[in-house]
């Protein structure tokens, strides 16, 4: 019902009731009064008056509901940007502005999911698009090398060539492969299990495990300084600092290629830093480093294997141990990648 139809509607019923009482009272008290002109001469403008402040009263209420209730409307029609408290309702009683206070909140949450919806969607419609793209490459150089294969003519060199560009193709799909399912695992917030973690541990095997990678780079690579330990999944972790070192082999020096890991106890945190002496990465926003597929040098990172995704990996896993990770140009050339995760307190004996 309109709000200007309720008035009136309840205007009548006070208007009613005051006569309807008003005539009881009258002939209660005159009781020899019969004459109806009478009552009606003295119930009548009471009745009038009751209705004009019972119209004006509720004015004075229903009239900013009804402009409430307009803006609700507004809001169900799409009209996101609606606002309930503004400075035509700071004159309105303190219960409505209360409403309109309330009515913002709940108008706010609903902007934010939106925004974060169309947000999620862009993000989801980039990473199909991204990974579109990445499988074309890989998928293309198998095919051009496979339909050149077919030519009976082609030296037995050349072919040998063409399978190896091939097997390499195929393998660097197989980690992209395998990388989305890892992210997948951990956007998914998937299991982690918990335990106490010695990172200087953790960095040994990461080593070890890249040791061949290293020594065919010609990078050398040294572990600096202890660290407490931390409450969280050892193969994750593990994966966090391979992928930290496997990153920064690929932009060391070509000449003497030289990684440094460095460990410490920061505020209740405990720090891994990465340092490499390359080139840095220049005036990219260190943030954007860490985006699904973004590479500072694309040519490099396809030369050397990469996907695109280590470093995401490694922002993943790091998020998903309360931990935070950011990249830094060294004053002298090269990258820092440093990561911090809550320290668990000493083992008492």
């Amino acid at each position: 019902m309109h709000y200007k139809t309720l008035r009136i509607l309840l205007a009548f019923i006070c208007s009613a009731i005051t006569m309807i009482i008003s005539l009881v009272a009258v002939a209660l008290l005159f009781a020899q009064l019969d004459n109806e002109i009478v009552l009606l001469t003295i119930s009548l403008p009471l009745g009038v008056t009751a209705f004009v402040c019972a119209y004006a009263a509720t004015g004075f209420y229903l009239g900013p509901l009804g402009k409430v209730m307009l803006r609700v409307k507004q809001l169900a029609d799409g009209q996101f940007s609606v606002r309930f408290m503004d400075e035509s309702m700071m004159r309105t009683p303190l219960g409505v502005q209360e409403l309109a206070i309330g009515l913002d909140s709940v108008a706010a949450k609903m902007r934010s999911q939106l925004a974060e919806a169309a947000s999620d969607s862009k993000r989801q419609n980039q990473f199909v698009s991204d990974v579109s793209h990445e499988l074309r490459t890989p998928l293309t150089a198998i095919r051009g090398a496979a339909e050149t294969m077919m030519d009976e003519d082609i030296s037995y060199e050349d072919r040998r060539l063409f399978c190896e560009s091939i097997v390499r193709e195929s393998e660097r799909l197989t980690r992209l492969a395998n990388e989305l399912l890892t992210l997948q695992r951990i956007d998914g917030r998937g299991e982690i299990l918990l335990e106490r973690v010695n990172l200087h541990k953790v960095v040994e095997n990461a080593i070890s495990l890249l040791s061949p990678l290293l020594e065919e780079r010609n990078v050398d690579i040294s572990i600096k300084g202890e660290v407490p330990d931390v409450l969280g999944d050892t193969d994750r972790l593990q994966q966090v600092a391979v992928n930290l070192i496997e990153n920064a082999s690929r932009f060391t020096s070509p000449e003497n290629g030289r990684i440094e890991v460095e460990l410490s106890g920061i505020k209740g945190h405990s720090i891994i830093a990465v340092k490499d002496n390359g080139k840095g990465f220049g005036d990219v926003d260190p943030a954007r480093l860490f985006d699904r597929f973004f590479r500072g040098d694309a040519s490099r990172a396809r030369t050397t294997g990469g996907t695109g995704l280590g470093l995401t990996i490694v922002k993943a896993i790091v998020d998903a141990h309360d931990g935070t990770v950011e990249a830094v140009n060294l004053p002298h050339g090269g990258a820092c990648f440093i990561v911090a995760i809550p320290s668990l307190p000493p083992r008492t004996e």
